[in-house]
């Protein structure tokens, strides 16, 4: 088998549905399966997939077990050379995914592919970053990335000047849509399972340049990708999450010091994504 499609679902039952029409619609040319692994949805996703896609392999987790660990138990079952990782929230608007596969067929040395994003007006969605360095993700974690005065220091993190429009070498990718050569995982591993959600993609990426292998991006297939959909739940919720992946990130990839840093200011970002909430609610905005 050629391709093995999995997909971590969690309450959006109809993205999932369009996903998954979307899928059969336009993958003609090559042999494939789909896994879902949903997460515990509370809105019948699991039994819409059982239901109306009986050829879909699905994995109904009794509960949420996080974006990795469900991608991994996917990866357990596949069958395919290739493996596609595809957020629930995406859909495909033509066949180019199937370049992807033409793509890594003739350039051996390419380990993971990403391709171009749209939001959904088709609009241009940003896709690339470097990877994390300390001083933009404390700019993140204590809310300071909105200020004007720290623009240009998130500009490098975030490839704001990034080509688009060209196929090339990138740090990393987002995990909405990730191509993966399977024998990738046997040389470094499947996703890290200590990250819930956030930096899991980020981390595999790592690991892949530090073996020397290389991370693609290109334009020539394309999604839309609805983006955040699948993770609508409120700022400090996301806060706890999001500062426990970039502290698992710097534990491994960075200096000892640097984690130190991060997790003891762990509390004031929490706070301060309490006061972004309220802030939110009463419609002050505070950066203007």
């Amino acid at each position: 088998m050629k391709l093995s499609i999995i997909i971590v679902s969690y309450n959006v039952r109809d993205l999932l549905k369009k996903c998954l029409e979307s899928i059969f619609r336009y993958i003609k040319n090559i042999d494939f399966e789909v896994i879902v692994i949903d997460n515990a949805s509370s809105d019948g996703s699991a039994a819409m997939v059982g239901r109306e896609f009986l050829t879909v392999n699905l994995i109904a987790n009794k509960k949420n077990l996080g974006f990795a660990s469900a991608n991994n138990q996917g990866i357990a079952r596949v069958r395919g050379k290739y493996i596609l990782i595809l957020n629930d929230d995406t859909e495909l608007i033509d066949n180019s995914l199937e370049k992807l596969i033409g793509l890594m067929e003739k350039n051996n040395n390419w380990a993971i592919m990403g391709c171009k994003l749209l939001n959904q007006d088709g609009s241009l969605q940003a896709s690339v970053r470097r990877f994390p360095h300390f001083f933009d993700q404390l700019l993140v974690l204590l809310k300071l990335h909105h200020l004007p005065s720290f623009k240009r220091d998130l500009e490098n993190y975030m490839c704001t000047v990034f080509d688009y429009g060209q196929t090339q070498e990138v740090e990393q990718i987002m995990g909405a849509c990730m191509l993966i050569r399977k024998e990738i995982f046997d040389k470094i591993g499947s996703f890290d399972e200590k990250y819930f959600y956030w930096f899991e993609e980020v981390d595999l990426c790592k690991r892949a340049a530090n073996v020397g292998l290389k991370v693609i991006y290109t334009p020539q297939a394309q999604i839309i990708h609805h983006g955040g959909a699948s993770f609508n739940q409120i700022n400090w919720h996301k806060q706890i999450i999001w500062n426990h992946s970039v502290c698992r990130y710097f534990l491994k990839h960075g200096k000892k010091w640097q984690f130190t840093v991060l997790w003891f200011l762990g509390p004031i970002s929490i706070l301060l994504a309490v006061v972004a909430d309220w802030m939110k609610k009463f419609k002050i905005n505070f950066y203007e």
